[in-house]
């Protein structure tokens, strides 16, 4: 019903900046609660951020607070994640996530995902 489609992964050195990017086609509503978890080898996954369907709300996790901005071209339903500051343990699997209604949270993550993509930060 709803795909995610994912860009901007891949390697980048440490202190650098990367944007990820993620679009959803395939359903009728305009704009989803969307947001990116990511996985590192050998560790859980992690809530990295998540924004609002309208794009006024962000969320952020601690660990990158302040380095990482979340956004969205609200008719194009597309978000974006800028990275800076890049640091080797940025290092992971990052995931789109969308959901219906609900703002995607470590707890309830959204129903939909993305295949993921892979970003590398050197030392």
């Amino acid at each position: 019903q709803v795909q995610l489609i994912e860009f901007g992964g891949g390697l980048v050195q440490a202190g650098g900046s990367l944007r990820v990017s993620c679009a959803a086609s395939g359903r009728t509503v305009r704009s989803l609660p969307m947001g990116w978890f990511r996985q590192a080898p050998g560790r859980e996954r992690e809530f990295v951020a998540a924004i609002s369907a309208s794009g006024l709300t962000t969320y952020y996790a601690d660990s990158v607070k302040g380095r990482f901005t979340i956004s969205r071209e609200y008719a194009k339903n597309t978000v974006y994640l800028r990275m800076n500051s890049l640091k080797p343990e940025d290092t992971a699997v990052y995931s789109c996530n969308a959901d219906e209604a609900r703002v995607p949270s470590v707890a309830t993550p959204g129903a939909y995902w993305g295949q993921g993509i892979q970003v590398t930060v050197s030392s």
